[in-house]
């Protein structure tokens, strides 16, 4: 079944974007193969032929025939690599540089009116759609993590319940947690919807293009002058933004500005991501026990950051 749709999405996508007919599809005279070797050598101070082969995939031979007819029309100059002799380096010319800057632009206006007849609604969405597809083939690596624009908001109706689900969906298919887990991320949130001190406790909704993508909250301790971090999450569709340290960073300066002496947390060993983001905003451990909870044996720590 997998199979079956990839391929036939492919032959939808190829076709969408007039990949099989690239040339007449930009009025350009260069193949979509030729296309991506102009790119990456505009978008790259250096190249080598080896960077260019392992980049695309492309066999050695092909891709020295394309690069001698590249040369021939003067658009790329080679010579050997001054780190290493038994390198070609390949360098746009001026010409070169002016047909690579010609193909970007008119790739630009492809996607720009293929995008103009879609819902501004439904643009998020599929972008998000997009990322995910890349995330999975490329073993779950984020792509351009720098492209995404992140934002940090406080909540909406429906976005307490959303924290709910994905913190339980998350930490059930990452950790295997069971429905223990979720009731007490219940618990957590009802509690603060239920009534909070806007002044002294808030909590924060992490967005990627217009998609929800983390939340985490900053709450009341039971201990005087004393905040706690809780349920710090981001989504592993959104991972590799930097969005956990945004939010752990926005907590530290609200509890700053509302006069906490200290901020504090719980957490577990196995969530190595989120302790190496709190090391980094200086927390500091302060004590470790073993539990079993959420249908596993784990270890808790206590973090705790002086403010």
């Amino acid at each position: 079944m997998a199979v079956r749709e990839i391929r036939e999405f492919n032959r939808f996508y190829t076709n969408l974007i007039g990949a099989l007919d690239y040339s007449r599809h930009l009025h350009t005279p260069f193949t979509l193969t030729e296309a991506r070797v102009l790119y990456e050598l505009a978008h790259s101070r250096r190249t080598d032929a080896a960077d260019l082969r392992a980049a695309l995939s492309i066999d050695a031979g092909h891709l020295s025939r394309m690069l001698a007819g590249f040369e021939q029309k003067q658009l790329v100059t080679r010579r050997p690599s001054e780190e290493d002799a038994r390198r070609q380096r390949i360098e746009l010319t001026t010409r070169g540089r002016e047909a690579a800057g010609l193909l970007e632009e008119r790739s630009q206006e492809a996607v720009g009116s293929l995008v103009g007849r879609i819902a501004p609604g439904d643009r998020p969405r599929l972008t998000a759609a997009m990322r995910t597809v890349q995330d999975i083939l490329r073993d779950g690596r984020p792509v351009h993590p720098a492209a995404a624009e992140v934002t940090l908001r406080g909540p909406r109706p429906g976005d307490l319940g959303w924290v709910v689900e994905r913190n339980a969906a998350v930490y059930a298919e990452e950790f295997g947690w069971n429905s223990e887990y979720e009731a007490l991320v219940a618990r957590i949130v009802a509690d603060f919807a239920a009534g909070h001190d806007p002044e002294r406790e808030a909590v924060w909704i992490a967005e990627v293009d217009g998609l929800r993508a983390g939340c985490v909250f900053c709450v009341r301790d039971e201990a005087p002058g004393t905040a706690r971090l809780r349920l710090l999450l981001v989504d592993p569709a959104a991972r590799g933004h930097g969005i956990g340290r945004q939010l752990v960073e926005t907590v530290i300066s609200f509890a700053r500005s509302a006069d906490y002496s200290e901020l504090v947390l719980w957490t577990n060993d196995v969530l190595a991501s989120a302790r190496s983001i709190y090391q980094r905003a200086g927390f500091e451990l302060v004590e470790s026990r073993p539990h079993h909870s959420f249908g596993k044996d784990l270890v808790g720590q206590d973090w705790r950051l002086a403010l």
